[in-house]
């Protein structure tokens, strides 16, 4: 495990490494999506085909960032992050020459498995390389790329389509794959496995993932296939399975246990969960309420949206260095509390409401978001034993990915609600408007929710007890005032 000693080239090395990978993930997620009627045009391919390009890279996520996570405690993290960028390599390449639509869901689905193996490693192993007085500003870099790759996938990935074509979203990414590859097989020193030794549990792996993808096929097929709403109520069964025996496993997948007896680990991913939860369907509204409510055109709608994004990379960093300085739990809640400020105010959108207003959207869900992001991130990563970085690292990934999950479920039973098969034109207007307010009043409530486990889990600086991570910051400035 790295010490005082570890020279400010690797720790700069490490973070460029993966301040660029986690800028990447995203990236290939928002900027796919931009292409998906020119890759339909292309193959003759229907809504569902075009559907499942998004699904499996999705599924593929959420399905092995926890299982991976925990592998890469066991047998090494640096193992684990080389082998998903060679495979991404592969991917990536074979992505950009595909002959058919069959080919290329395949080969996301593939891209999604090394996307988990990036991210479950990414963040345990800046944890495991930086020191805590350094370990907030690490953290809102890359927070910050993750946003940036958000940001520039739609933009870029427009430019590419409109200019060159749909495969060069997969060309241009190839370079910088390779550079991180060989920078990373070149300069991390250390494998990072401090949980070597122990046994991988394959069966709390299976039930797992074999129950998650049944709530997630059943979630996004359920108006599409008949028999979804099972797929999704087996699944839910399944995780309560997964949980209960994960109480019973010698070597858990999911240490539940600790995980409950962790006030801080434990409120800060349930805050994670709800602030995604929350927040993700924004994008949603505001890119329909512009285009067809407002009569904005796509491109300048994209160029109004990536203020967000945008802001939420700017203020990371800044974030991350006040987590270096100050408990990261108060900053996180701060964070929330703006975007929930920003939820109440989406309440009070109307046809002829003055862009002012989305703007000022915009923007306070751009500062929450950043402020909460890399100040929640810090706080969990600090609040448990090296042992699980890889999990907490997985665990804060898994929640944002089944945040987002559940806004879309939520939005696609309202708009169910509110507009039933038809579809959003100006004439329905009315109907999305209150579908739209009905959501923001909801995630305003989720906001204010996550706010109580972000507050949670805050201690009094006066009663911290000398072991608890998440607060080490302030306990130690405290002993240099007395």
């Amino acid at each position: 495990m790295p010490n005082r000693e570890t020279s400010s080239k690797i720790l700069s090395t490490t973070l460029w490494v993966i301040a660029a990978v986690q800028f990447l993930t995203p990236f290939m997620f928002s900027a796919v999506g931009v292409a998906l009627p020119a890759i339909g045009r292309e193959f003759s391919a229907g809504a569902v085909h075009l559907g499942l390009i998004e699904m499996v890279y999705i599924l593929g996520v959420a399905l092995f960032l926890l299982p991976m996570g925990r592998f890469a405690d066991i047998h090494g993290r640096k193992k684990v992050f080389l082998t998903g960028n060679a495979l991404m390599i592969f991917a990536t390449i074979a992505l950009s020459l595909a002959p058919s639509i069959e080919f290329l869901i395949t080969l996301r689905l593939l891209q999604g498995i090394c996307a988990a193996m990036i991210t479950s490693t990414s963040f345990a192993m800046l944890t495991s390389i930086f020191p805590k007085e350094k370990r907030g500003r690490a953290m809102g870099v890359v927070v910050s790329s993750v946003y940036l790759g958000i940001s520039a996938g739609p933009t870029l990935a427009g430019l590419m389509v409109q200019y060159l074509n749909w495969r060069w979203i997969f060309y241009s990414a190839v370079p910088i794959e390779i550079a991180t590859f060989l920078f990373a097989l070149t300069r991390l020193k250390g494998d990072w496995a401090d949980a070597q030794g122990e046994l991988f549990d394959w069966l709390g792996s299976f039930i797992y993932m074999a129950a998650l993808a049944s709530v997630i096929v059943g979630i996004v097929e359920i108006n599409q296939f008949k028999y979804a709403k099972w797929f999704a109520v087996g699944g839910v069964a399944g995780m309560a399975l997964f949980l209960i025996y994960e109480t019973q496993a010698s070597s858990p997948l999911l240490p539940l246990k600790k995980i409950l007896a962790n006030r801080v680990f434990f409120f800060s991913n349930i805050a994670t969960w709800l602030n995604y939860a929350a927040s993700f369907g924004t994008t949603f509204f505001l890119s329909i309420y512009l285009q067809v409510i407002r009569g904005v055109s796509p491109r300048n709608a994209g160029f109004i949206l990536v203020f967000q994004p945008l802001i939420q990379a700017v203020c990371s960093p800044l974030a991350g260095r006040m987590s270096d300085k100050y408990q990261p739990a108060p900053i996180a809640t701060a964070g929330m509390a703006l975007c929930t400020i920003g939820l109440a105010l989406a309440t009070t959108l109307t046809a002829t409401t003055h862009f002012i207003s989305v703007y000022a959207i915009l923007a306070l869900m751009g500062l929450g978001f950043g402020f909460f992001s890399t100040s929640n991130s810090t706080a969990i990563m600090g609040s448990i034993d090296p042992r699980d970085y890889g999990m907490a690292s997985s665990m804060i990934a898994t929640m944002r990915t089944t945040g987002m999950l559940t806004s879309m479920t939520l939005i696609t039973v309202l708009l169910s609600y509110y507009l039933g098969n038809q579809q959003v034109t100006p004439s329905t207007g009315k109907a999305f408007l209150s579908t739209m307010h009905t959501a923001m009043i909801l995630f305003s409530v989720m906001g204010l929710f996550a706010m109580f486990f972000s507050i949670g889990r805050i201690r009094n600086p006066n009663s911290i007890n000398s072991n608890d991570p998440a607060n080490i910051n302030t306990s130690a400035k405290n002993r240099r005032t007395k």
